[in-house]
């Protein structure tokens, strides 16, 4: 059989994403016969005994899964956390394959959570230069300016130097006491709406997802899992698709 690369074997198998397979092989945890692997080599899945740690990765692909959780408020998006935390994982009851998170959600947002073990398909949609769309309904303490919404569609520079791509924002709803406001954003960046929000003065008091690349939340109660439909795996890779030939048309990175 032909050779593959080490990542893409890791991520066939349903094991993690490409770029977590990546990840693990720069850290010396994957061995091909006993010898310890770098990134670029490749092995035959089926004679060649690949292992991360002491997990067998099997020669055999593994059925492809994809699932929409609703994350509640108080889980990790890791799949163990040294500190005993509740992980979203633990909310995929009766799944027997080995799932992982495309993306993530911090402990205290909720909302649409992507699972896979479809290495290519998680990297597609996280992969930055794709610029996947992600929807968020955001709860704002108090009011918010005209020059704080300018601000955050604009782009504005979070606390390590780096900068915001121009993003949707509009107002849902207001109150003397909060303010309701929808984000579109194509970046993933570590806590990225909380982080634009504190860069202009803003305290958010609730995150939820409701949407990534067209596909909505909908009804799905908080703790709730379900396959994902054929109608909604054709969007994702629209976006993939259309995102990527958009990306290369140049604008700011």
């Amino acid at each position: 059989m032909e050779k593959i690369r080490l990542q893409k074997i890791i991520a066939d198998s349903g094991y993690c994403s490409r770029r977590k397979a990546e990840q693990l092989i720069e850290q010396g945890y994957v061995t091909v016969n006993g010898k310890r692997c770098s990134v670029g080599d490749k092995a035959d899945p089926a004679g060649d005994l690949i292992k991360v740690g002491d997990d067998v990765i099997p020669a055999v692909r593994a059925a492809k899964r994809y699932i929409m959780l609703n994350k509640p408020r108080g889980y990790v998006t890791t799949m163990q956390d040294e500190m005993g935390r509740k992980t979203a994982a633990e909310l995929l009851n009766g799944i027997e394959e080995r799932l992982y998170p495309v993306g993530r959600l911090d402990r205290n947002s909720e909302g649409l959570l992507l699972f896979t073990n479809d290495g290519q398909f998680a990297n597609d949609i996280m992969h930055p230069s794709r610029h996947v769309s992600k929807t968020y309904r955001v709860t704002i303490d108090g009011r918010v300016s005209e020059d704080q919404l300018s601000r955050l569609m604009s782009g504005v520079e979070l606390d390590d130097g780096s900068y915001t791509l121009p993003c949707n924002v509009e107002v849902l709803s207001e109150a003397a006491d909060r303010t309701v406001l929808r984000f579109v954003i194509k970046q993933g960046l570590n806590r990225q709406i909380r982080r634009m929000c504190t860069a202009v003065g803003l305290n958010v008091g609730r995150l939820r997802r409701t949407a990534v690349g067209g596909v909505k939340l909908g009804m799905l109660k908080p703790g709730e899992w379900r396959e994902l439909t054929k109608d909604e795996l054709r969007i994702l890779r629209a976006a993939v698709g259309n995102s990527g030939k958009n990306s290369n048309k140049g604008g700011r990175k």
